[in-house]
């Protein structure tokens, strides 16, 4: 007998890949390097000033630290191509806590809320920061919604919400194969199979194409064999 997907993915999905600072620098000009350089040092001196217990209370009305104003000039300094990795290098450089995550999050612009969510899977284990996902899930933006799949997101949503963030990844046109880890939680997921299969059926009653994405999620549903 099969049955839908438990309560929690069967194992996290393994981190992205993103490129090194060695990597970084290579394709950056001198005067960008300089300014990686600069921006990656006040951000080790913020966490290690968090570490020691000398963190500045931050609220809405307080003033920036100065790797955070880094943080939002990275793509005008460092090029738009750039500015994921750049981004994310500062932000494992400052160790930024749920708060100042959310903080970087909710005053950026859909770039900077990009590199917050590629960035989550390396900074925090909890789900915390769970509403930020639930939040760029709920934009069309899909480079938000690509982030918000990725293995953070694939970790800690519960299975309704993962299902929901699988189906709107189709409906926004966003490669199923941003999904971290889809193979293994999909599998045997007969309710997520049903959910395809309405959505499919729906496209199709109102004369509209069926991504053709949408049979290759729906074949990984196949449930194992009955041992």
């Amino acid at each position: 007998m099969t049955s839908t997907s438990p309560t929690s993915p069967p194992s996290p999905p393994s981190p992205p890949s993103l490129p090194s600072r060695a990597d970084v620098d290579g394709r950056l000009d001198a005067p960008a390097r300089t300014w990686l350089s600069e921006a990656l040092a006040e951000a080790s001196t913020a966490a290690a000033a968090e570490a020691a217990g000398e963190r500045i209370p931050a609220g809405p009305l307080a003033a920036p630290a100065a790797w955070e104003l880094r943080f939002a000039s990275a793509g005008r300094r460092c090029g738009g191509e750039h500015a994921d990795a750049v981004r994310v290098l500062l932000l494992r450089a400052a160790r930024p806590g749920p708060d100042a995550l959310a903080r970087l999050y909710r005053f950026g612009d859909a770039a900077e809320r990009r590199a917050v969510l590629l960035a989550l899977t390396f900074l925090l284990s909890g789900p915390e920061a769970l509403p930020l996902v639930e939040d760029a899930l709920r934009a069309n933006d899909t480079r938000l919604v690509a982030a918000a799949v990725g293995p953070y997101g694939a970790t800690h949503l519960d299975p309704h919400a993962w299902r929901h963030a699988v189906l709107k990844c189709l409906f926004t046109g966003v490669s199923p194969d941003a999904v971290a880890g889809l193979a293994s939680r999909a599998r045997g997921d007969t309710e997520l199979a049903r959910m395809l299969g309405d959505f499919a059926a729906e496209r199709t009653a109102a004369g509209r194409p069926v991504p053709g994405d949408l049979h290759r999620v729906l074949a990984l549903t196949v449930p194992p064999e009955d041992s």
